[in-house]
């Protein structure tokens, strides 16, 4: 999961030469094989390939541009795409469904070289340095969140709508919803060593093609931009405003900019055509720099009647990073669908409604098949037997607004319910504590003494199979050789409303080796966060319907959806 925190960390990426910086760090780590290009000092994640249990140039060096044009719309527009170039010719035909939009994830396989020993520990150190980050950033509450800056300014200047604008097939334009199917492709990021899912995205005008990072737990949406003065290796080129003729920049006078965090010290707005700068800092170290802009986003609709089509999202926010840093894995950028109003997801609102809902395909699947994110209500979803829902917490001063939070009562192993201390699960006022559902978070991360809790009866339930020790941070270990039917405990959540999530064991158990399986979850410290990562969501429809301010989850072969 990602998220900023302090806005005085920008002088470590923009002064003392980010360069030299980034060769430092690399050389301060001799002995770590898996430090990405940009230098961080995390291990990139590597996944093990194992069967499932089943079988725009730049005005100098201030970050700013030469131009910022008028907006015309309060907010992105819509139109059908009539483009017949090779980036259009990716979208590929979808199933019928009405008042959705549906994108596409698809899952590639990761790499048969990788040593799955050192895999896990890097993907869970990884993981808990971004816990601890994102902890410490509730804490210290040095940054205030982009809903309590919309409020500020909305007090201090008048009220303006930054509803997203369709426009329609003919000359004509609306602030209608639309009525139809979104559809985009998410793709696992194990080959490139990655726990985390990847989402197609078609960006400017002409549209190009970049993949970005799907994240719940983190708003802004952005791309490396030309000038990148400094960014992170990417797949593909980097995006170029000067190539796209629907990019706009915001301007530092726009209400809108008060949405993001300024770098520090904060550069003073003069001029009436001076850029609005950004700085956006995410719980594991990673962080990008550049001008706040707006643009266009091309999806692919299914309408009601089944037929396909190309929409151009107009006045899309986002960011265009020229100082990007962080572990993004070949990735362009990031796509925000966390609850604050920049994500992609609160931009959608107006077109398709307060829902939208993604389904994982297993890790292990056949690199053909693709998980979904759909935007829009899901009536297949909907009429689901096994569809459950429980509520969304939150909602106290000290909770992040971006973060969805959900309210746990205990666990259960085995049908057993688990005594846990209540206060474990509980947010306080301070924002310590509480539990999050999170696409950019790998494992599952329970708060103490509840983690400790749940591994001691897994330890007391799990009899016949030879414990493996010297496997950190997993724990406990087993192994499975030879034996053609693993037999382990089942595992559940109960929430305070009572409604339980019940997983099949190949969501909470991880192959280590071909012959040696670990729980796949791990601790935190008491006063942090409970995190439920995306290993956890595998063939799961998802649902966040903000609307009824509820999550829904219902177990699902993600491949046919």
């Amino acid at each position: 999961m990602i998220l900023k925190v302090s806005l005085i960390v920008v002088l470590l990426v923009i002064c003392s030469c980010v360069v030299e910086a980034i060769s430092r760090n690399h050389n301060q780590n001799p002995n770590h094989n898996n430090i990405n290009k940009n230098g961080s000092s995390l291990a990139a994640i590597k996944f093990p390939d194992y069967p499932s249990f089943n079988d725009v140039s730049s005005s100098g060096d201030d970050c700013s541009f030469s131009n910022s044009e008028q907006l015309g719309h309060s907010g992105p527009t819509m139109t059908s795409g009539e483009e017949t170039d090779e980036e259009s010719e990716a979208f590929p035909a979808q199933k019928p469904h009405q008042n959705l939009v549906k994108f596409h994830l698809k899952h590639r396989s990761g790499s048969k070289d990788a040593e799955p020993k050192q895999s896990v520990v890097d993907f869970t150190l990884s993981d808990l340095t971004r816990i601890q980050n994102l902890h410490r950033r509730v804490i210290e509450k040095k940054n205030q969140n982009t809903i309590s800056r919309l409020q500020k300014s909305q007090k201090e200047q008048p009220k303006q709508s930054y509803k997203p604008v369709v426009a329609a097939p003919a000359a004509s334009r609306t602030t209608s919803p639309v009525s139809g199917q979104l559809v985009a492709t998410l793709e696992s990021g194990v080959s490139l060593g990655s726990g985390e899912y990847f989402m197609d995205v078609f960006v400017g005008t002409p549209p190009k093609h970049f993949s970005l990072i799907l994240d719940t737990g983190s708003d802004l949406n952005w791309i490396q931009c030309v000038p990148c003065i400094a960014c992170f290796e990417q797949s593909g080129p980097y995006y170029d405003p000067k190539d796209s003729s629907s990019f706009r920049n915001i301007s530092c006078h726009d209400p809108r900019c008060q949405l993001v965090s300024a770098p520090d010290p904060p550069k003073p707005c003069k001029a009436e055509n001076q850029s609005c700068p950004y700085f956006y800092w995410y719980g594991d170290g990673s962080n990008t720099t550049g001008d706040f802009a707006l643009e266009t986003f091309t999806v692919n609709l299914t309408t009601p009647n089944g037929t396909s089509e190309l929409k151009h999202v107009e006045n899309v926010m986002f960011g265009c990073g020229h100082w990007n840093r962080g572990l993004f894995h070949g990735a362009a950028g990031l796509l925000g669908l966390g609850k604050g109003p920049l994500s992609f997801a609160s931009q959608m609102q107006s077109l398709y409604g307060q829902s939208f809902s993604y389904c994982l395909v297993d890790r292990n699947s056949n690199a053909s098949v693709s998980s979904k994110l759909i935007f829009g209500e899901d009536k297949e979803l909907l009429s689901h037997p096994n569809l459950n829902f429980t509520s969304f917490g939150g909602g106290k001063d000290g909770s992040v607004d971006t973060f969805y939070y959900v309210q746990i009562k205990s666990v259960m192993v085995d049908d057993e319910v688990l005594k846990i201390p209540e206060e474990t699960w509980h947010l306080s006022s301070e924002g310590a504590g509480g539990t999050i559902i999170d696409s950019g978070t790998t494992l599952t991360y329970f708060a103490e003494p509840a983690y400790e809790i749940i591994k001691e009866a897994f330890v007391r339930k799990i009899k016949g199979y030879q414990l493996v020790e010297g496997l950190p941070p997993l724990k406990p270990c087993y192994n499975v050789s030879g034996i053609e039917k693993m037999e382990l405990p089942d595992f559940g959540i109960l929430f305070a409303d009572e409604a339980v999530w019940n997983f099949p064991v190949e969501n909470y158990f991880i192959w280590i080796d071909p012959e040696v399986v670990c729980l796949a979850i791990l601790g935190n410290p008491r006063s942090a966060l409970s995190i439920i990562g995306n290993y956890q969501q595998q063939n799961f429809h998802i649902l966040y319907d903000m609307k009824k301010s509820r999550l829904g989850y219902a177990p699902m072969k993600c491949a046919d959806v």
